[in-house]
């Protein structure tokens, strides 16, 4: 406990001592702090192939009954490996318990089945940042502690428009009248359920409401490894770790063009390290949450200390986000040494948030990001986001301290978007320094906000005073 509160205060001593000031390397200190508290996994060295329980290639076979006796014997006998050898294997839902790594050998490939009736019951989850109980993620954890998911192997959640993605309810991904969709009412049941106060046990969706599971949903876990996987086709958001601590993504690739397709969400998490992956998404690449409105600001845990670096982004609504499910609010971001370029990648750094989210979003550190195109805008800071929203509009948010250093961008319609109040006073102390925007189509949009630092950036060749 001192050693996290020594980290913050050192966090909190750099922004003291550089607000206004020049962008120095000794404010990247705090990310070192912060990978020095995240706990690493560990295993025994006992190996539980999933062939030994009974699993069987081929898609007659679902093999999830097997690979859940697996993960279970594992566990009761004090951990280790189970093993997804080479082959196609088809399955239900997964839940993986304490001490299990769940590790796929190069050449396995995972496939879930499309079967809704399969992830029934439902269990205890939150979608779009408002607690309930949904459809059971494609592989689940509660309360775990030391887990993995690992391997050179494929993860398909064979989401399609013929199966999962319909059920947004946009005739984009396939849906047509009389479908089962979100937004026939279940989206909007769940919002009225948080808006209510509705006790959450009494929050029970079902297959009807048309709300998709996650691929990978951990709730309440700690010690974690997500590592080396290729992850496609998710139903709804890929990962999705909430109330989670110690979570390390690292080496994985996830393809996944479905609506809502985000590719790694972290909710009221902390110490959190993703490297080395790659993103190309039909959504937000990486999106950082910490529950939405009511339901937010009741648990009023905040995501904090989060490092992203030499990590590639594609196809996205945004390359590493916050918001806009962020009521419980949000510190301490590094982001280093990533390269993103797709004409469908919309923005690098967001911030997407409004006055009923609240919230206060701080310590933002961006460094070394080469950026080939971007739709919008590198850096977008929007407080009006989702402005007809019906919901308690009493809790403006604060978002302040967001630092950009050797930000370079080839072609995007704006270099820097804020989007603030009239009083301006609560985006406070952006900063972008040595950092070159070129063919940017329409320049800077910059309102609502007190001290915005433009420092040997340039646009279109030209510096920016």
């Amino acid at each position: 406990m001192m050693k996290q509160f020594l980290s913050y205060a050192l966090i909190l001593m750099l922004f003291v001592s550089t607000a206004s000031a020049q962008i120095t390397p000794a404010m990247w200190n705090g990310s070192k702090e912060i990978e020095k508290q995240i706990k690493k996994t560990s295993f025994p060295d006992k190996l539980y192939p999933i062939t030994d329980f009974g699993a069987l290639e081929g898609s007659g076979n679902l093999c999830h009954e097997a690979i859940n006796l697996a993960i279970l014997a594992c566990n009761q006998n004090g951990g280790g490996t189970v093993l997804i050898p080479k082959g196609e294997f088809f399955t239900g839902p997964i839940t993986l318990k304490s001490n299990v790594r769940l590790h796929l050998d190069e050449g396995a490939v995972l496939k879930f089945a499309t079967d809704k009736y399969l992830y029934t019951p439902a269990v205890l989850t939150r979608w779009e940042g408002v607690d309930c109980y949904n459809l059971r993620p494609l592989i689940y954890a509660y309360g775990e502690t030391n887990i993995a998911i690992t391997g050179k192997g494929i993860i398909d959640g064979q989401a399609t428009n013929e199966s999962w993605w319909s059920m947004c309810g946009s005739p984009l991904f396939g849906w047509k009248e009389g479908m089962t969709a979100q937004r026939n009412g279940g989206r909007e049941k769940l919002l009225n359920f948080a808006e209510t106060f509705t006790p959450i046990d009494q929050r029970q969706m079902t297959l009807e409401d048309g709300l998709r599971p996650q691929l990978i949903n951990l709730y309440r876990c700690n010690t974690i490894l997500i590592e080396d996987v290729t992850l496609k086709n998710s139903p709804f958001w890929v990962i999705h770790p909430l109330f989670c601590e110690s979570l390390i993504v690292r080496g994985v690739q996830i393809f996944s063009h479905g609506p809502n397709s985000d590719g790694c969400d972290p909710e009221s998490s902390k110490n959190v390290l993703i490297e080395n992956c790659l993103f190309d998404t039909g959504d937000d690449c990486i999106a950082i949450k910490s529950g939405r409105n009511a339901d937010g600001r009741k648990w009023n845990v905040p995501s904090e200390n989060i490092i992203v670096r030499n990590c590639e982004m594609k196809d996205g609504h945004g390359g590493v986000v916050i918001g806009s499910e962020i009521s419980g609010g949000y510190r301490n971001l590094f982001v280093e040494n990533c390269t993103m370029d797709s004409p469908n990648l919309d923005r690098v750094i967001r911030i997407k948030t409004n006055n009923c989210r609240g919230g206060l979003i701080e310590n933002v550190f961006v460094r070394n990001i080469t950026v080939g195109e971007c739709r919008e805008a590198v850096l977008k800071i929007n407080l009006l986001y989702e402005s007809r929203e019906q919901c308690d509009r009493s809790f403006p948010p604060v978002v302040r301290n967001v630092y950009l250093d050797n930000v370079t961008s080839r072609k995007s319609k704006h270099g820097v978007m804020i989007t603030g109040y009239e009083n301006g006073t609560n985006i406070q102390n952006i900063q972008v320094y040595n950092s070159q925007f070129d063919n940017v189509a329409a320049g800077n949009i910059i309102s609502g906000a007190e001290n915005v630092v433009l420092n040997k950036v340039t646009i279109n060749g030209k510096a920016v005073k």
